[in-house]
C-alpha cells in the first residue's frame, strides 16, 4: 500500500493551494483517508478526513470553512483544497489510510511522505 501526497509549496497570506495524495496497492473502497499537519516542535494534528465510499467528510474546527476535501475514484486519489491560508497553516502535511472512521493518527495504519507547506505574511 502506498499513499503519495504531493502540491505543497510556498503561498502568501490568503491564497490558497491544493495538496494531491495518490493511493495505490490495494482498494480503498472500505478505507477512511485522513489530512494531518505537523510543524516543527509540535505534535501531529488531525487536519480531517474522508471516507472513502460514501464522501463524507470531517474537519478540524481551525480549518472548518477554508479547508474542504474531495475524491476522485477514477484517479484513487484525494484532495485538499486549501482556501485563506494564514501563517499558522504551516506544517508538512500527511495523507493516511485508516479503516475507522477517527482523528487519532495512532489508528492509522498506511501513511505517505509529507509534503511541506509555508505560508508568508
Amino acid at each position: 500500500v502506498q499513499l503519495q501526497a504531493s502540491g505543497g509549496g510556498l503561498v502568501q497570506a490568503g491564497g490558497s493551494l491544493r495538496l494531491s495524495c495518490a493511493a495505490s496497492g490495494r482498494t480503498f473502497s472500505s478505507y477512511v483517508i485522513g489530512w494531518f499537519r505537523q510543524a516543527p516542535g509540535n505534535e501531529r494534528e488531525f487536519v480531517g478526513l474522508i471516507e472513502w465510499s460514501g464522501g463524507d467528510t470531517i474537519y478540524a474546527d481551525s480549518v472548518k470553512g477554508r479547508f474542504s476535501i474531495s475524491r476522485d475514484n477514477a484517479k484513487n486519489t484525494v484532495y485538499l483544497q486549501m482556501n485563506s491560508l494564514k501563517r499558522e497553516d504551516t506544517a508538512d502535511y500527511y495523507c493516511a489510510a485508516s479503516v475507522r472512521r477517527t482523528n487519532h493518527p495512532g489508528q492509522y495504519n498506511y501513511w505517505g511522505r509529507g509534503t511541506l507547506v509555508t505560508v508568508s505574511s
